[in-house]
């Protein structure tokens, strides 16, 4: 029997991804977005597929449909993007959550919030544990997307306890791989859009600071199975790749991958821009059986060829 599985932001780089997976394990998708992230071209090879629809639609405002199953990724996820309207961003966070949990409750279906590392701020416990509150600033610039995602795990728990409505909470932490968008401001794509064109690779800080890097494949096989968990797990839980590098390594990575002439450029450290980002996956291998399997080589190379493909069609990117 098919699911009929709505993915908000289903057009972004990871929801893309997600409505694949689902598509290709027997389900009905629909794939709800506004487009002011995801792009069309992530969607174009699923819209001959009789069971994936595609709605154009903001969820800060509500949704009247029928599922069994709701994976609320909708939100801008860099930096560049969320503080482009940062107003809008805290609004997609409480008032789009407000709404799609709403619908859940109406339909009775379980619903996944795809929340993110960044509600743990510049953690001062390394690596973080689901049970670490945090060290954020929450008058900062990156505060519109940290806070928002911190109230929409209230929200989430809240309608579990007045309303007893299935609910899954996911932390994500640095994920890359093909469709990210080229201009997003994130490290990975970052680095190779600049490797590729032997443009300097920029670097804020001393590159010290850690990160780690999970590819997307790996991290929809975790959000798919906290989906088909038991109602009594309900997170957070931590998805992202226990392995540490520093930022210079990645930068390293990268310039060997592409064999760019680039050279590295130092700049200064962005305002609360976490030191170390590390997840403690303990629960996700104890509860969903669960680790990434793709090293950041692999997962690198991949993301090259799709970024080198992208250069190819539009060279002025």
């Amino acid at each position: 029997m098919k699911n009929r599985i709505i993915v908000t932001g289903g057009a972004g780089f990871l929801g893309s991804h997600l409505c694949e997976r689902l598509l290709a394990e027997g389900n009905e998708v629909l794939c709800v977005d506004n487009f002011f992230t995801g792009q069309k071209r992530n969607i174009l090879h699923l819209l001959d597929n009789p069971y994936f629809e595609v709605i154009r639609h903001d969820i800060c405002f509500p949704l009247y449909l029928e599922a069994d199953q709701i994976y609320n990724l909708a939100c801008p996820a860099s930096p560049v993007h969320y503080q482009r309207d940062p107003t809008q961003t805290t609004k997609v966070n409480v008032n789009g959550s407000t709404n799609m949990l709403g619908l859940a409750k109406r339909i009775g279906a379980r619903i996944l919030q795809a929340s993110t590392s960044e509600v743990y701020g510049d953690p001062t416990v390394h690596p973080q544990t689901e049970d670490y509150w945090g060290n954020v600033n929450p008058i900062g610039p990156r505060s519109c997307y940290d806070e928002g995602k911190r109230c929409a795990e209230t929200l989430f728990m809240d309608y579990r306890k007045e309303h007893q409505l299935s609910i899954k909470i996911v932390r994500i932490f640095n994920t890359y791989g093909p469709r990210m968008h080229p201009h997003d401001g994130r490290v990975v794509s970052n680095f190779i859009m600049q490797a590729l064109k032997n443009e300097a690779i920029t670097i804020y800080g001393d590159g010290s600071q850690t990160r780690s890097f999970c590819y997307c494949d790996d991290l929809i096989d975790g959000f798919v199975r906290m989906m088909r968990t038991p109602d009594d797990i309900i997170g957070p839980t931590n998805l992202g790749n226990p392995n540490e590098f520093t930022i210079k390594q990645l930068a390293e990575h990268v310039i060997d991958l592409t064999g760019s002439r680039s050279r590295i450029n130092y700049l200064p450290l962005p305002q609360d821009d976490p030191k170390q980002r590390c997840p403690d996956i303990t629960k996700a291998r104890t509860e969903l059986d669960w680790q990434p399997t793709i090293e950041l080589k692999e997962g690198l190379t991949k993301t090259i060829v799709y970024f080198e493909e992208l250069l190819a069609e539009n060279p002025d990117l």
